[in-house]
């Protein structure tokens, strides 16, 4: 039986982490555990493998980014911010860069060169890796947890769960770590997709595919009442839409809800119709596409608009009928999406939903129903907007586990 100090199960970033600091003190026997043949795949993807590894700015921003569960990470972010995860890279001679939009790099855009230090400290700090050796069980018998694994036993008082949660499948990223949560007694909250852009019903705006819109103003509908507002940088895709501003916000988005889009990203709707209404109506000879060409939108946008509501190049303002006039206001400010669905596991950057965190100490990450039990990183019921938010967390929860299991 191999018995040790601490078992790691996952060697996601979180996994990692923790690994190497809970063997701050090289006394303490760690092994971390490894489904697939290699470590931090996931890891290697994110930024499209240029790894945006944290944000810049006020780390009490980041309580800002992580939805209806920010609170819960507030002790872990402020223990181990966003400087202390650069400092932890530059001293062992990662250099960074920062992007306008505050997105943190490392400056060889290389997911791979920050695994690499992931794993050569845990190697300096003798952290068993075990390779290949999924988890088939968990329990715990008095004092001791049982990992049962295709290589054998492993025996440990304490256990830290790193399993991640259920995107990226390909990665790893299968959910055990929730079936092993619910089988101590945990509550699991529902899982779905986060992070991910949408499919649109009946889309009509395939050939606008790679258009985007700066800070594009948007509503979201669910069976015909408003139950959000949103703002963010906005892309057309062939089949619907993404973009930080629809990923960040898909965590509160379903099928059949409907987005209302303002492409002229008008700051009060009805004064943008209403001053456009008049230039139309003393418009005269004037050809409608010219005035709807002067508006903030590209040629090729606007001359999309001007299809959708059959607006052909010689229609002058004095032609132009009421029902297509309001069709063409409603084009540019309120523009309708019906959600088909949102993209599945296989694109989504994360995963909603989890172990509850009202069952977790947020001071430490110990379950509160099993001693010794630790969940840190997307096995939890957290996730965060895109742009390095969800790595800044698994570390930060992993630091603080550690933390704990270290005292």
């Amino acid at each position: 039986m191999n018995k040790y100090d601490v078992i790691i199960i996952g060697g996601g970033p979180a996994g990692l982490f923790a690994a190497i600091m809970c063997a701050a003190n090289q006394n303490k026997k760690i092994a971390l555990l490894e489904k697939n043949k290699s470590c931090g795949r996931k890891l290697l993807m994110a930024g499209a493998g240029k790894c945006n590894i944290t944000q810049a700015g006020d780390i009490e921003h980041f309580l800002t980014c992580y939805g209806t569960n920010a609170k819960f990470l507030k002790h872990a972010l402020l223990s181990f911010q966003n400087k202390d995860l650069l400092d932890f890279f530059k001293q062992r001679g990662l250099e960074f860069m920062t992007t306008e939009k505050g997105k943190v790099f490392p400056k060889s855009l290389k997911s791979q060169d920050v695994l690499n230090i992931l794993l050569d400290e845990c190697k300096k700090r003798k952290v068993n890796i075990c390779y290949e050796t999924p988890v088939q069980s968990l329990v715990k018998e008095q004092e001791l947890f049982y990992v049962q694994t295709s290589q054998g036993v492993y025996e440990s008082p304490i256990v830290v769960v790193a399993t991640g949660g259920l995107s990226y499948p390909h990665t790893g990223s299968t959910g055990e770590g929730l079936v092993w949560a619910k089988s101590f007694g945990h509550k699991i909250i529902p899982t779905k997709p986060a992070l991910t852009p949408l499919k649109i019903k009946n889309y009509e705006l395939s050939d606008m595919s790679g258009t985007s819109f700066e800070e594009l103003p948007y509503t979201l509908w669910r069976n015909g009442k408003k139950i959000g507002s949103y703002q963010g940088d906005f892309l057309l895709t062939h089949t619907g839409v993404s973009g930080p501003g629809i990923i960040n916000n898909s965590r509160f988005m379903q099928s059949g809800d409907v987005i209302k889009c303002n492409f002229v990203a008008a700051e009060s709707i009805e004064e943008f119709r209403s001053n456009l209404t008049k230039k139309l109506n003393h418009g005269g000879k004037t050809l409608v596409k010219s005035i709807v060409r002067e508006l903030n939108l590209t040629k090729r946008f606007a001359d999309k608009v001007l299809e959708l509501c059959e607006i052909n190049d010689n229609l002058k303002c004095a032609e132009l009928t009421k029902a297509t006039r309001q069709k063409l206001l409603t084009t540019l400010t309120e523009y309708e999406m019906e959600v088909k669905e949102l993209g599945g596991y296989h694109v989504a950057m994360v995963t909603t939903g989890g172990v509850s965190i009202k069952e977790i100490s947020p001071k430490t990450m110990e379950s509160k129903k099993v001693s010794n039990l630790y969940f840190i990183g997307e096995v939890l019921d957290i996730d965060g907007d895109t742009g390095g938010y969800n790595i800044q967390a698994a570390m930060s929860t992993a630091y603080i586990a550690s933390q704990a299991i270290n005292k």
